[in-house]
């Protein structure tokens, strides 16, 4: 939850379009970016793009570009100057020097959220070890400037305590974190094998999508959910009765593009009730106007989890929210997802899913009910296979 005694700081975002990325692309992500922002109670200002080969290895982007940022900066009392690559500690110290503004990266805005919004000790855990190892090649300039500071964006720090300046300390504290996960792993292996006889689905997809709405659709919960990436961190687990058959439906964090390599290897045990599932369904923003790029991320995180050959249900969310730019009979630009309507779109996807897909809105309960009649038949496939002999009444 946001601290609303302190004052929200103002922020001025940074891209760069390279030769793997196009100016279109770039602006979209700095549209994410400034979601985030929001999310951590921070007043997203100004954009400021350039265009270079690659990254400037000191300073990201160019000297010109820097003293433009910086007169900005001064002359609207900027607060923070945030990148949205990841910056190593010398890139940091040099642009601060420059900027005389706080300067945060992605990873470090996306670690801030996720220890803002974690809420079990196990979540609280899994941040804090992924902040320590976020923070330990960038020690020299961020311990003492974290140090005197009382709040902000990217200063949820780990732990409430004074911050340790001993490198060796806090690689102890490492040490000690991954010990304790390790013991809360053993934990959960356990409690997930003692679970009953049950077939386990897990939702998965980009953060924002749905899932946890469409968790308490089909679970009948309370489950936080909010207009906010990451609202929830915690793998929440539910038992689902659709008709006569019981499940279990778990409900992991969302993804998103360039997600901490610290923030994955610190949530591996959340991540292990997808790994664990007998059925994936992957959710959908249909109204997100990148949503084909978010299905990528989602699929290209499933492969690194080992998990992309596990059954799946796509559901397409939010058909309420989804609209379209009607093109003009002579206007010959592409088709896009900005100027196709829903139902040839809904039969796009439909063939291209082998029709393992299904479109609704959770919000306004539209098409759930095939839904959950869509879920019931695959639940009873699988219970079949898995549980041969289990005097099942379907």
């Amino acid at each position: 939850m946001n601290d609303t005694s302190i004052k929200p700081e103002s922020v001025v975002l940074i891209g760069l379009v390279t030769s793997g990325q196009t100016r279109e692309q770039l602006n979209t992500y700095l549209d994410e970016l400034a979601f985030l922002v929001k999310t951590a109670n921070g007043i997203p200002v100004k954009r400021f793009i350039q265009q270079l080969p690659m990254r400037e290895p000191r300073t990201y982007v160019g000297s010109g570009k820097l003293e433009e940022i910086s007169q900005y900066i001064k002359e609207n009392e900027i607060d923070i100057a945030l990148f949205d690559d990841e910056l190593s500690g010398s890139q940091i110290r040099n642009i601060e020097n420059i900027l005389e503004c706080k300067v945060l990266d992605r990873t470090g805005l996306i670690l801030d959220i996720f220890a803002r919004h974690a809420r079990t000790s196990y979540a609280k855990t899994q941040v804090e070890l992924a902040q320590y190892q976020y923070l330990l090649p960038r020690l020299t300039r961020l311990w003492t400037h974290l140090s005197k500071q009382k709040g902000g964006i990217g200063l949820k720090g780990p732990g409430e305590t004074e911050i340790e300046t001993d490198r060796r300390i806090i690689r102890k504290r490492i040490s000690l974190l991954r010990e304790e996960l390790i013991n809360i792993d053993r934990q959960k292996t356990t409690q997930r094998k003692n679970r009953d006889k049950l077939v386990r689905v897990a939702l998965v997809g980009y953060t924002n999508t749905g899932k946890s709405t469409i968790l308490n659709k089909l679970a009948k919960t309370d489950v936080y959910a909010d207009d906010k990436l990451f609202a929830t961190l915690d793998t929440t687990v539910r038992r689902v009765v659709i008709g006569n058959l019981p499940f279990l439906l778990s409900d992991t964090v969302g993804f998103i593009r360039k997600l901490p390599h610290n923030l994955i290897e610190s949530f591996k045990s959340t991540l292990d009730e997808v790994r664990e599932s007998d059925l994936l369904i992957h959710i959908v923003d249909i109204s997100h106007s990148e949503f084909e790029e978010q299905i990528q991320t989602v699929q290209q995180t499933l492969n690194n989890l080992s998990v992309a050959d596990k059954p799946l249900i796509v559901v397409f969310n939010k058909i309420d929210a989804y609209t379209f730019i009607e093109k003009a009979e002579d206007d010959l630009t592409p088709i896009t997802s900005d100027n196709i309507p829903l139902d040839e779109l809904q039969k796009t996807w439909m063939a291209k899913m082998n029709k393992n897909c299904i479109f609704i809105s959770a919000k306004s309960g539209e098409n759930v009910n095939n839904f959950k009649d869509l879920l019931y038949q695959e639940v009873v496939r699988l219970h079949k296979t898995i549980y041969p002999y289990d005097n099942f009444l379907y």
